[in-house]
C-alpha cells in the first residue's frame, strides 16, 4: 500500500512542476486523495460491500470535487491534475501512468446495465481539460486527447483526438512507435502547436498553392525570354512575379 503511495506522490513531483515537496502532495492534492479513497471504494465494490463503495465514493466527490465510481479500474501512477469536475463512470479502465485534467468524462453512452459502457484508456494516455470521452470503446497506449474534445470512437496508440465530434491525427512514427521509447517527453494538456488537423490542411493548401503559383511564374518567365528572343510582344497579362504571401497566410494560423 505504501509503496503505491509513494509511486502516486512521486507521479505528480515528475508531472507538475508546481509540487514541490512530497508533504504538500501528500496534504494538498485532491487527485492524490481521490485515488486513495477510490481504492478503499473499489476494495468494498470487488467484494460485495456495494452501499460502503457507493457511500466512499459519494464522500470522496465531496471532499475532491472527483467523481470515481467505485467499479471503475484505475492503474498504477495516474494523475488527476486539478481535476475538478472529473467524473469516471462505472465500466472506465485507466491505464497506468494516465494523466486526466480538470472536467473530463469518461462517460457512457448505453443503458444496459452489466455491458462494456465506458471508455478503457491505455498506459500513459493524456486526457486534456473539458474533454469527454463517450463509450465502451479503446483509447490507445500514449494517445492525446485534446481540451474539449467530444470522442466518440476508438483513438488508436500514439494519436491525438481533437475537435467536436473528434478528429483523429495518427502518430508521426506509425501506429504507436511515439509511445514506445523511453525518452518519450510528456505533454502537457496533451496537445503541442502540431496537433489541430484544420491547421495542417489549411498549411498544406498554402504549400500547394505557393508551389503552383512559383511554377506559373517561372513558366511566364521562361516564355518572356522567348518572346524576347523571338522580338514578340510578351501578353500584357503575365504573372512573372510570386505574388501569393504564404508566409504571411501561415502567421494568421500560428506558424
Amino acid at each position: 500500500m505504501f509503496s503505491r503511495l509513494r509511486s502516486d506522490i512521486q507521479c505528480i513531483l515528475d508531472r507538475d512542476p508546481a509540487a514541490r515537496t512530497t508533504w504538500e502532495v501528500l496534504t494538498c492534492y485532491p487527485g492524490l486523495h481521490a485515488l486513495v479513497l477510490h481504492r478503499r471504494a473499489h476494495w468494498c465494490w470487488l467484494h460485495g460491500f456495494k452501499w460502503l463503495g457507493r457511500f466512499i465514493s459519494h464522500l470522496a466527490r465531496g471532499l475532491t470535487g472527483i467523481e470515481i465510481h467505485p467499479g471503475a479500474k484505475i492503474g498504477e501512477r495516474v494523475f488527476f491534475d486539478h481535476a475538478m469536475g472529473v467524473v469516471v463512470g462505472e465500466t472506465a479502465e485507466i491505464g497506468d501512468g494516465c494523466t486526466i485534467y480538470q472536467g473530463v468524462t469518461l462517460g457512457g453512452t448505453s443503458l444496459y446495465k452489466g455491458a462494456k459502457r465506458h471508455p478503457t484508456l491505455g498506459k500513459d494516455v493524456v486526457v486534456s481539460a473539458g474533454a469527454k470521452v463517450l463509450g465502451g470503446f479503446e483509447v490507445g497506449d500514449g494517445a492525446k486527447i485534446g481540451s474539449n474534445a467530444v470522442v466518440i470512437k476508438p483513438v488508436p496508440a500514439g494519436a491525438t483526438a481533437v475537435g467536436i465530434p473528434a478528429r483523429i491525427i495518427l502518430s508521426k512514427a506509425g501506429e504507436s512507435p511515439d509511445v514506445a521509447g523511453t525518452d518519450r517527453k510528456f505533454t502537457a494538456y496533451g496537445i503541442t502547436q502540431d496537433d489541430d488537423p484544420v491547421s495542417q490542411a489549411l498549411r498544406g493548401l498554402i504549400d500547394n498553392a505557393a508551389g503552383q503559383e512559383h511554377q506559373i511564374a517561372m513558366i511566364w518567365q521562361a516564355l518572356e525570354t522567348l518572346c524576347a528572343q523571338q522580338q514578340v510582344p510578351v501578353p500584357g497579362d503575365a504573372a512573372t512575379k510570386e505574388l501569393f504571401e504564404a508566409d504571411k497566410f501561415k502567421q494568421l494560423l500560428g506558424k
